[in-house]
């Protein structure tokens, strides 16, 4: 599992080895792990003599990391250019390029065509203007620089020194102009900004460079599952296990105007591993699926004369009344229970972390009009942290915002980010199968005796729900990768995906 900290909480970290004097030692430290990744970087396309390396760099202490990594990459048979984006520039780092033989430029209105045109072309450009205390995006020349770059397209590979220059390293929030990197090489601890939102997107891969700070950073403000973790997460048949103790979900989805969400989202529980699902809709419906999975036991009854451990509620469920109150009941049930969709106009003021939220910035901006909070998606999509963690305070529900990275809080203030899907997993019912997916990982780890979803982080105990939610983003994306490799995702054949997904992490981690 994937660490994060906001870029105020390394700083505060480094501040007692700073006070010791041991400024230029850190630095130092994160020059050679950057030059070691962009060397890295140069021999997987070729080798490192001889090519062409550009170092964009700013006035702090990232312009200096990056002019320690461009000298060292100098004397390795680089060509490497200096671009200072700014007249002042770390004093020692700059002696130091010079001293390698590496060429400085200054950027300026009257250079930056060519300078541009010299990044576009450079085998490697290593992003040093801006680090964790960037607020504000770029300013001045450097914004026309990386705009003229962005427009004209670059042909070599970026390695973002710290955090790429413009993004919030607190958030992932962006402001103006950003140059996207294939990799980021992170200092001290994984900054949380790299993981969310716009930020996980620019960051593209993302390496953190041990430089000493271990024993003075706090707790993580954020966590990424990696596959692994899906092992503590999953809750595997046992020899004594039947279908009751496996685990059996209850799902109210579906009506008559959107059946296949009902089909979908069984299609996914089913192929997660669950015990048994108690279909509960229209006999439409339940026709429909019985069709497609005839193991589904359907029915038309009620929640309170069903017996489940976990209730799935909402997808496609819009407009039908007797969903509706279903979805009502479940989520007054006590029992753990996935809120998605057409259900979460029913949520009530309060509820426990075992209910969990499923929204798109969509539908969390309706949520928060409801709640007299107006908040327009575009805003959410910009900082899903910040408004997951506003939506489970308010509502004391585990909540899973969906998007490009999906952003899962918990109540108790610990999210997690999973930036593991593909964008051709935006398409019609891929939430259906998502929702699926978590209410068979919730139904399967509901039993008392089982701790796994909570051993990760242990307490709050709401650290639990958030864990599950997280690793059912992730199952959901790896699944998609993989479905993707043979083209456009057809979302009704996700479910074969998803249960090979767990068998290859269960034996061996996927890359």
């Amino acid at each position: 599992m994937l660490s994060a900290y906001t870029g105020s909480e390394v700083r505060a970290a480094e501040f007692p080895l700073l006070e010791a004097g041991l400024g230029n030692e850190l630095m130092q430290r994160a020059a050679h792990g950057l030059a070691q990744a962009a060397a890295a970087e140069l021999q997987a396309t070729g080798g490192t003599y001889g090519r062409s390396v550009v170092v964009l760099v700013g006035s702090g202490n990232n312009g200096g990391d990056a002019l320690f990594a461009g000298a060292r990459l100098q004397q390795r048979g680089t060509g490497t250019t200096a671009v200072l984006t700014s007249e002042r520039v770390h004093t020692d780092a700059l002696a130091a390029f010079r001293a390698a033989g590496g060429r400085v430029e200054q950027l300026t209105e009257g250079t930056l065509d060519r300078l541009a045109e010299r990044v576009a072309i450079a085998d490697l450009v290593i992003d040093g203007i801006l680090g964790t205390g960037g607020v504000g995006g770029l300013r001045g020349v450097a914004v026309n620089l990386i705009e003229r770059v962005n427009a004209r397209g670059i042909t070599g590979r970026v390695v973002a020194c710290d955090v790429p220059s413009g993004v919030n390293a607190d958030t992932g929030e962006t402001a103006g102009e950003v140059l996207r990197a294939d990799l980021t090489v992170t200092f001290g601890g994984l900054k949380a900004g790299l993981l969310m939102g716009a930020g996980a997107c620019a960051a593209g891969r993302v390496a953190t460079i041990n430089i000493g700070l271990a024993d003075t950073l706090p707790k993580p403000s954020a966590y990424a599952l990696e596959p692994g973790d899906f092992r503590s997460l999953y809750s595997q048949p046992q020899p004594a296990d039947h279908k009751y103790s496996r685990g059996v979900l209850g799902i109210a989805a579906g009506s008559a105007m959107y059946p296949g969400a009902a089909v979908l989202a069984t299609g996914a529980a089913l192929a997660t591993g669950v015990g048994m699902i108690r279909f509960l809709g229209p006999a439409p419906v339940a026709a429909l699926i019985n069709t497609v999975h005839p193991e589904v036991v359907c029915s038309q009854g009620s929640v309170a004369d069903s017996h489940v451990q976990a209730w799935l509620v909402g997808p496609g469920a819009t407009e039908d009344p007797g969903q509706r109150q279903r979805a009502r009941d479940a989520i007054a049930s006590g029992l753990p229970t996935v809120v998605d969709a057409g259900a979460l106009p029913l949520l009530s003021e309060r509820v426990g972390s075992h209910v969990i939220l499923t929204p798109h910035a969509g539908e969390l901006a309706a949520l928060f009009e409801r709640r007299g909070d107006g908040v327009e998606r575009g805003v959410i999509e910009a900082a899903p942290a910040k408004f997951a963690r506003r939506a489970a305070h308010a509502t004391g529900a585990t909540v899973l915002l969906k998007g490009s990275t999906t952003v899962v809080a918990a109540p108790g203030g610990e999210v997690f980010s999973q930036a593991n899907a593909t964008p051709w997993l935006a398409t019609a019912g891929s939430g259906d199968t998502l929702a699926g997916i978590l209410g068979a990982l919730v139904a399967t780890n509901a039993r008392e005796n089982d701790a796994g979803a909570g051993s990760l982080l242990g307490p709050p105990p709401s650290s639990r729900w958030a864990a599950l939610a997280a690793a059912a983003a992730m199952l959901h994306g790896l699944a998609g990768r993989r479905a993707a490799k043979r083209g456009p995702i057809v979302v009704s054949d996700l479910p074969r995906h998803v249960g090979r997904v767990i068998s290859e992490v269960l034996r061996d981690p996927p890359e």
